[in-house]
């Protein structure tokens, strides 16, 4: 990898999500070498992902260079790469550049969509984790509608204008949200010669009620909005499979669609290398201690979405959010300055600062500690966290412009197809490939 020797501990941090980052950050001045390791060179910011793939925001306004994050810290190294293998017991990790030593290690690779075991979900479906999948989501809505221009065949069309969304958390219900306003406002504009009104947006949900991580008072609102909006919500129902254009649930609900969104779930992606007793096999996270320590390891951490640290209030581990990866990597900065002075660390309590969700222009949910709210107040309050709460000014600036003219002009200026998506069927497959 050619990283130089140094007098200081070598950290190696493998993922420059949040968490990564934050730890990076904390580690600033404090004589450590760090190496941060992540498949991309640029750090996402995760929960504006679906209005990139509605055509909102361009993906260049949420990422943000992680070089250029620790440019000037001193004895801070960054590759681009993805990481095999652990091999813990020389203490080193095995990458697709070359290996590395390290002296402490730190597993920040975040999460990765959860299919349950399901392949042809997964195979058919799309997922929205990256910028590259929301890309992907962008150019395939796009050209569902050119194409449902072209055909003849009424039943076509209408699977070609009908998105199912599987999932309603956060990410489904914004964006049906999202798709819903463009539903309203921009779609019938752009196709004229099509009847935008058999659009149909389904968000269907396992459980019985939306946003199920929030309180009731925000989740019976979040969905008044929704069906205002002209979403149809599907709860207590489960899809069992979906062959590229059949969804087949529970029940005897069946969908005729072109598009499937997978927001069902989430695991842990863990890195390849660690004892089986370290790994929660169901989401693939990896127990840590209160001190984020992998359990059974003295110098390899893990924080974020990966960590599975339970506690009595969170018997699970604590919610795959943003918030609680920041504060675990803070944490970690700290402990890890103590670890090397042979001091206590000190254990992570995690503090709830609350949680929201954006429906659609002037509607959103917020539950904070002590407060619950909705509608216009809540879409500002909404609006405020995540504008300051990405990278650069510029990024800021760049979306606060954005929402301005999308809120003035009820518009959406990114409906680019700039990569155009292939999207698979079921008869693309070769036997060999099934």
């Amino acid at each position: 990898m050619n990283i130089p020797s140094s007098k200081h501990p070598r950290v190696v941090i493998i993922g420059g999500g949040f968490a990564g980052l934050a730890l990076a950050k904390k580690l600033k001045g404090k004589k450590f070498q760090v190496v941060l390791l992540d498949k991309h060179n640029y750090h996402t910011f995760q929960p504006l992902l679906y209005q990139v793939a509605t055509g909102g925001l361009e993906a260049g306004s949420i990422a943000y260079p992680i070089r250029k994050v620790i440019q000037e810290y001193e004895d801070f190294y960054f590759r681009l790469t993805s990481v095999k293998e652990i091999d813990a017991e020389n203490q080193k990790i095995i990458s697709e550049i070359g290996d590395l030593h390290y002296d402490y290690l730190v597993i920040a690779t975040g999460s990765k969509t959860n299919y349950f075991g399901n392949k042809d979900i997964e195979r058919y479906s799309m997922s929205m984790k990256t910028i590259p999948q929301s890309l992907n989501i962008r150019s395939l809505i796009l050209e569902n509608f050119e194409q449902a221009v072209l055909t003849k065949d009424e039943a076509e069309r209408n699977a070609l204008m009908n998105f199912v969304l599987v999932g309603a958390g956060p990410t489904g219900v914004e964006l049906a949200g999202a798709l819903a306003e463009m539903k309203k406002a921009i779609l019938q504009k752009d196709y004229p010669d099509l009847d935008i009104t058999k659009m149909q947006i389904n968000l269907i949900q396992g459980d019985d009620k939306v946003l199920n991580a929030m309180t009731e008072k925000s989740s019976k609102a979040a969905e008044q909005f929704l069906l205002k909006l002209g979403v149809k919500i599907w709860k207590n129902v489960r899809v069992t499979n979906y062959d590229g254009r059949t969804i087949t649930t529970s029940g005897d609900l069946t969908f005729e669609a072109a598009t499937v969104i997978w927001t069902a779930g989430v695991q842990g992606a863990k890195v390849a290398g660690l004892k089986a007793d370290a790994l929660v096999e169901r989401v693939e996270r990896i127990r840590v201690n209160e001190f984020n320590q992998v359990k059974g390891y003295g110098n390899i951490f893990a924080i974020g979405d990966i960590a599975s640290m339970e506690t009595p209030k969170y018997p699970h581990g604590h919610p795959m959010m943003a918030q609680p990866a920041i504060q675990q990597g803070k944490l970690l900065g700290e402990n890890l300055v103590r670890l090397k002075n042979n001091k206590t660390m000190k254990p992570f309590d995690y503090h709830d600062k609350g949680s929201m969700a954006t429906i659609g222009r002037n509607l959103a949910v917020v539950d904070l500690p002590h407060y619950h709210f909705n509608g216009i107040f809540a879409w500002f309050v909404w609006m405020f966290v995540h504008l300051f709460s990405l990278i650069g000014f510029k990024n800021r600036a760049v979306v606060f412009l954005n929402w301005v003219y999308n809120y003035v002009r009820f518009d959406r200026e990114g409906r680019l197809i700039i990569r155009p998506y292939k999207k698979k069927s079921f008869t693309t497959f070769t036997s060999d490939e099934i």
